[in-house]
């Protein structure tokens, strides 16, 4: 699997993919909520920063973008700004938007999300404010829509149908473009919205309803795998289509063709935001199919791509070289902690493009004591990711003198890799440990109590200049490596005397 998945995902290519459905504008603003207002009890959002990013259909042809896709967009926006933003922002991606057309009389759909800090550095939304119209689209515009929708299917690889019934995709319009698309020779791909009826879908090529989704479509819950094999049978059948992906979030998700249902799991994560996974997965999937995989492959792909994207934030993109990174990480060679710096710097961006806080530290660690355990413990509690600078062999010499360290790098690495509290370890050979620090650009600086005060750790000046944080862990009195190494030597020579 693991050769498959990894030749499946190096030749995805530039194909060019049908995206038609409700486009979206997802707009993000964050700010501080320390306060709670007078007047109400509710928070006061002090506004720090305002984000646009493309939602609905538009995050699946986002998602297309990332994968190296060509997304050919179909379907409306309003005559408004945020209409205009949207369309900035799909051109933006490389997307062809000649089949966007604008509405009158009906504002683009927009979701809103207040974004507040909670604990000072994870981002909680607090609120979601919706702009939009459900109603259905004036016949004119589902001709002109459909008469698109078909010369552009003379141009495209595959097609993605995107239904959060917003008006686009009626009943009889949604039955045409299947129709259409197959007719073309085209596979087509449906992320179903939430409705007890799914007849509109018939005769697609693949369906990808969630959990609860596929619950109410079939009408009965989907509590375990085996329900989930019967309910995928069911809609495949049903629905005369080629496959069913029912994505079962924290459980992976249930693949059924007309000649295996297998359940595939999803390895634990950190669930950041559900956001967009949805979208993920369709956009994963279509672009392996896309470039002729089988439907197992591409179903392990979109798999691994929606747990990636449920560590981000918001309606997150996910990247070639994120899959390469996970599936090596899962089915090829296994993740170490110890990186080179080149290796940290790449896995620090796909940290903090989760939302994560760096924190780093760093230092000999040579004999390891119970001193070195709490305070790692404590730099833990600081953020989500810490990053230990651990001093080379030759650095160590030129810190500490001739006889240390005691122990070698790699197996001072090794000791620190066994520690839950520690994420990501890099070794570097100069003495100054600001050159790393100016690299790694950590959010947080942790330093043992001993250094008197913040303004005497190397780098704080830097950190503090673009926000971030310099923070003095305390010292368990009595326990340092020069400490137990002298106590060593103590015991040696008392047994050698006596």
């Amino acid at each position: 699997m693991y050769e498959q998945l990894l030749q499946t995902i190096g030749n995805l290519g530039t194909p060019r993919i049908l995206v038609a459905g409700d486009f979206m504008l997802d707009v993000y603003v964050y700010g501080d909520a320390a306060r709670i207002s007078p007047e109400a009890p509710v928070p006061i959002l002090r506004v720090t920063q305002t984000e646009s990013r493309c939602g609905g259909s538009g995050s699946v042809a986002a998602d297309l973008a990332a994968l190296g896709a060509t997304p050919v967009c179909v379907g409306i926006v309003g005559q408004d700004a945020n209409g205009a933003v949207l369309k900035e922002r799909l051109t933006a991606l490389g997307a062809d938007i000649s089949g966007i057309y604008e509405v009158a009389d009906r504002p683009t759909t927009t979701k809103q999300r207040l974004i507040g800090l909670a604990q000072h550095r994870h981002k909680q939304q607090l609120m979601r404010i919706d702009q939009e119209c459900t109603e259905p689209l004036p016949e004119a515009v589902y001709d002109k829509l459909l008469r698109t929708y078909s010369a552009a299917l003379e141009h495209v690889d595959l097609v993605c149908l995107q239904d959060y019934d917003k008006g686009m995709l009626a009943d009889a319009v949604c039955q045409e473009m299947i129709r259409r698309a197959r007719a073309a020779g085209r596979k087509i791909l449906v992320d179903p919205v939430l409705s007890r009826d799914y007849s509109k879908y018939a005769g697609a090529t693949l369906l990808t309803p969630n959990r609860y989704e596929t619950s109410m479509a079939v009408g009965f819950e989907l509590g375990d795998m085996e329900a989930a094999a019967r309910a995928a049978r069911r809609l495949r059948e049903m629905l005369q289509l080629d496959a069913v992906v029912v994505t079962l979030d924290r459980e992976g998700l249930y693949l059924c063709t007309d000649r295996l249902g297998q359940p595939i799991p999803a390895k634990p994560r950190t669930v950041y935001d559900v956001t967009g996974a949805g979208d993920e997965v369709l956009a994963m999937l279509a672009a392996a199919l896309a470039a002729e995989s089988d439907y197992l492959t591409a179903a392990h792909l979109a798999n691994l791509a929606g747990g990636i994207e449920v560590e981000k934030f918001g309606a997150a993109t996910v990247t070639v070289a994120e899959m390469i990174h996970e599936i090596a990480g899962q089915f090829g060679a296994q993740n170490t902690k110890l990186r080179t710096l080149d290796e940290l710097l790449e896995e620090l961006d796909r940290r903090r493009s989760r939302g994560q806080t760096i924190v780093f530290t760093n230092g000999c660690f040579d004999v390891i004591h119970r001193g070195h355990v709490e305070y790692l413990r404590f730099c833990k509690t600081q953020g989500d990711v810490v990053v230990v600078g651990l001093n080379s062999d030759s650095s160590a010499r030129t810190l500490k003198g001739p006889q240390r360290p005691i122990y070698n790098q790699q197996d001072r690495a090794t000791v620190l890799a066994g520690l839950e509290t520690v994420d990501l370890i890099t070794i570097f050979d100069d003495p100054s440990v600001l050159g790393l620090v100016q690299k790694v650009r950590p959010d947080v600086i942790v330093k043992g109590g001993d250094w008197g005060n913040k303004q005497g750790v190397v780098g704080w000046d830097f950190v503090e200049s673009y926000g971030g944080r310099v923070v003095l862990a305390p010292l368990v009195q009595g326990r340092s490596s020069t400490a137990t190494i002298e106590k060593m030597k103590a015991l040696q020579t008392n047994t050698k005397e006596g």
